[in-house]
């Protein structure tokens, strides 16, 4: 979603058949942040990204359509801040240290009582974790996105021993609690390495998949609305801001007055201080995202704030295009310069993936071809799509 989309949108329309109008509407930032992003890459890369510009354009909204296909997809679009500080200097900086932290790992015994062993409520002691960061990243971490969330028993027998617990585990399990709160900045870390191991491949077709989801939650990063609990204005009465801030002002105003010029992409040396600094960037927006909107609400005449539209034959109640233009201006520029950091952001992140693999001869890679198992794969997601229902934490 970023300064961008959409799906928040979803909070004014009238009539009970969504995403048909999503489709035009709620996917434009997206799709416009990929496709400008494409612009800023240097010839090497260019020569690849160019000729598959549209995929990359239409397939930058696959993670939200994915929402509705999934479990595990909606954490990784955003990280409720607010659940952990200010000040954040506890909070773990990679993937790893983070699932160690906020993953409980249980065992049962033969009389059947259920025994934490290590997690959020039983810190692994600072004597272990040497040992058992390797043995968590080869045991747990790889089942994240499994839905069998079983743990072999004997890997288990050390960690038992030093516990001091006397017993012979019959079965062991784990329950991670980071999703609860989103991962957006640990899953950008993921993409990162995916992303710079399908160049190192080249691997086109992995390539254009994956550079068209990084996009997505790159911009997802960028969007202050996606770094707190209060999401969608839902716990201080401003139901549908979310839309409003990152749907409907890109839509109006982004190809009418923005200016999308950013320059060429940068190589960034450390991309994990990289991803926590724009969500620590879009976190600080927030109280005045938040609070311009309110005062405005209460100043501007109730009866102009919002206006019926139609989308696709769908008639939506969307605000009204002078209320919209009422907060873009007291906003100050804010979603024009979030747009722009973000286009900047996803030509750089991929310019330092493909830097980081070695760049690779793009010149010389095929064109991926659309199998009949890749249409399967977009026709699937559509339906789930179509089904309009989202698996997860919603954005209205």
């Amino acid at each position: 979603m970023l300064p961008i989309l959409l799906l928040g949108s979803m909070a004014f329309r009238l009539l009970p058949q969504p995403n048909a109008a999503l489709e035009t509407w709620g996917f434009f930032a997206h799709k416009r942040i990929n496709r400008l992003a494409v612009l800023t890459l240097p010839p090497q890369m260019m020569v690849f990204f160019k000729p598959n510009i549209d995929y990359i354009t239409d397939h930058a909204v696959d993670p939200d359509m994915r929402r509705y296909a999934t479990r595990f997809e909606a954490p990784r679009h955003f990280i409720d801040l607010d659940n952990y500080g200010p000040p954040f200097t506890n909070l773990p900086k990679t993937w790893l240290e983070a699932m160690i932290k906020y993953t409980d790992v249980w065992i049962t015994s033969d009389s059947g009582d259920t025994i934490l062993l290590y997690g959020k409520n039983q810190p692994v002691p600072e004597s272990l974790m040497k040992r058992y960061k390797p043995f968590f990243a080869k045991t747990v971490l790889p089942h994240f996105y499994d839905n069998e969330e079983m743990i072999e028993t004997d890997s288990l027998d050390f960690y038992i021993q030093a516990r001091g617990l006397n017993i012979k585990a019959n079965t062991a399990f784990f329950k991670e609690h980071l999703s609860e709160h989103g991962i957006v900045p640990w899953h950008l870390q993921k993409m990162q390495k995916d992303l710079t191991e399908a160049f190192r491949r080249r691997d086109s077709k992995r390539i254009l998949r994956l550079a068209s989801d990084f996009g997505h939650y790159i911009g997802d990063a960028h969007v202050p609305l996606h770094t707190c609990s209060n999401y969608n204005g839902q716990k201080t009465g401003q139901h549908g801001i979310h839309g409003f801030w990152e749907s409907r002002i890109p839509e109006l105003f982004a190809d009418e007055r923005y200016d999308f010029f950013v320059g060429k992409p940068a190589y960034i040396e450390n991309t994990t201080d990289f991803f926590w600094d724009a969500v620590y960037t879009s976190n600080s927006m927030v109280d005045s995202v938040l609070e311009i909107e309110r005062a405005l609400r209460l100043s501007f005449p109730s009866d102009r704030q919002m206006c019926p539209d139609m989308r696709l034959g769908v008639t939506v109640l969307a605000p009204c295009r002078d209320f919209a233009e009422a907060y873009e201006k007291a906003l100050q520029g804010m979603i024009e310069r979030r747009m722009r950091t973000t286009i900047h952001a996803v030509g750089s992140l991929w310019y330092t993936a493909w830097v980081d693999a070695g760049q690779p001869d793009l010149s010389k890679m095929d064109i991926p071809i659309t199998t009949e198992e890749d249409l399967k794969a977009e026709l699937d997601l559509k339906k789930a799509f179509d089904s309009g229902k989202i698996i997860g934490r919603t954005e209205d």
